[in-house]
């Protein structure tokens, strides 16, 4: 008989079902195995997130030197100011949406801490550098690479970062959704597992708003600047869109992506150069959804982020997800030690935010994968030849 395959999607979906049932009647002696877990798995990922940038963000900027020129480097900053533009629009949104319906501090460290379940063992991880220092070093390594020319290090960062890689498919993301099942299980266990069901539904949904609208503010723009009708070019993206969130990839996508791109009248050189670049390099719909996640749990946890500190997190979290896509939950992975480093997340708040970034992970490629229709309009536009209209 075929082996039945779960997405992650379903597997966190079990996990958070099993956590909240488990909980309600586990004794306090297995909810302590569990937090055991819990406590090693973070320490875990606080050691391979600096990796992970190191291992893909260095070699997709040694990438950059391939001689593609003006319009490579016109890509990328357009890529870098949507996501970023991306990350504003949903912190101002969750922000202005989240006070409407939910309960500031309702997941406050004291009521969170009413009841303690302390771990057997607390072994600490140190990382081999913190989150800033590895994006300095793929940023000096990567130009290095390009300026020298020296294929001996990029080839070792390629093969480095396909170490990462498959560290990250076969160890990490297979044990995400035993993750999440142990912290859902311990808050049941405490009494505050509805509370964050009702409050993720409610965050989930405002991210999906949020995701779409922008998309409308990016096609508007677009339209504007290439003369095109902005609701036909986002209605002919649908395929993409719908695709993006089936299959949870961007970079599996641009073969559809592509397809529906040229509908609009690019030229097709233009797309097959821009459609697989911003695969890598424009994550809009995972920034507003981590955004709208980070904003949502700072909120109910009593810690709200003032906008200088998330301008920084901001900034530093569109280049930390530089081909973040190559690897399943890379975007979320890519940020875990920013929102650490920056935002002063706990250890608590990240696996509150990463149960509820995964709960449902199709909005945010879906949204990539549409958006970079939206640039590929304005590089055609940048770049023009003999088009067709719309």
């Amino acid at each position: 008989m075929k082996k039945i395959k779960l997405s992650l999607f379903v597997k966190v979906l079990i996990a958070i079902v099993l956590g909240a049932l488990l909980g309600q009647i586990a004794p306090d002696v297995l909810v302590r195995i569990f937090k055991t877990f819990n406590i090693l798995f973070a320490q875990l990922l606080k050691f391979i997130v600096p990796l992970l940038v190191l291992g893909l963000v260095t070699p997709a900027i040694a990438n950059l030197g391939k001689g593609a020129g003006k319009m490579l480097l016109i890509v990328v900053l357009i890529a870098y100011a949507s996501t970023v533009c991306a990350g504003l629009f949903s912190y101002l949104g969750g922000n202005f949406l989240f006070p409407h319906y939910l309960t500031p501090g309702e997941l406050s460290t004291e009521v969170v801490a009413a009841k303690e379940f302390k771990p057997y063992i607390d072994m600490k991880i140190p990382p081999i550098c913190d989150i800033l220092t590895a994006l300095m070093l793929s940023f000096m390594i990567g130009l290095g690479i390009i300026y020298t020319g020296s294929k001996g290090l990029k080839k070792g960062f390629d093969e480095f970062g396909e170490i990462v890689k498959i560290t990250m498919e076969k160890v990490i993301i297979p044990l995400l959704p035993v993750y999440i099942f142990t912290m859902i299980c311990e808050m049941s266990a405490k009494g505050v597992i509805a509370v964050v069901i009702g409050a993720g539904a409610k965050i989930i949904l405002t991210g999906v708003g949020l995701s779409i609208l922008f998309l409308v503010v990016q096609y508007i723009i677009a339209g504007l600047i290439d003369g095109k009708n902005p609701f036909k070019c986002l209605w002919n993206m649908v395929p993409a869109y719908l695709t993006g969130f089936s299959i949870c990839s961007s970079s599996a996508v641009i073969p559809v992506t592509t397809q529906c791109t040229l509908k609009n009248g690019v030229r097709e050189d233009v797309a097959d150069f821009t459609i697989p670049l911003c695969s890598n390099v424009h994550m809009c719909g995972s920034t507003i959804k981590l955004a709208a996640t980070a904003v949502a749990v700072a909120y109910v946890t009593g810690t709200p982020i003032p906008f200088a500190l998330y301008l920084n997190f901001v900034l530093m979290q569109a280049i930390a997800t530089v081909a973040s896509p190559g690897v399943m939950g890379g975007v979320l992975m890519a940020s875990v030690g920013l929102l650490e480093s920056i935002l002063g997340f706990s250890p608590e708040q990240t696996a509150l935010l990463m149960t509820i970034y995964l709960a449902l992970d199709g909005y945010g490629p879906a949204c990539n994968v549409t958006g970079d229709g939206a640039v590929t309009l304005i590089i055609d536009k940048i770049f023009p030849q003999k088009r067709t209209s719309v």
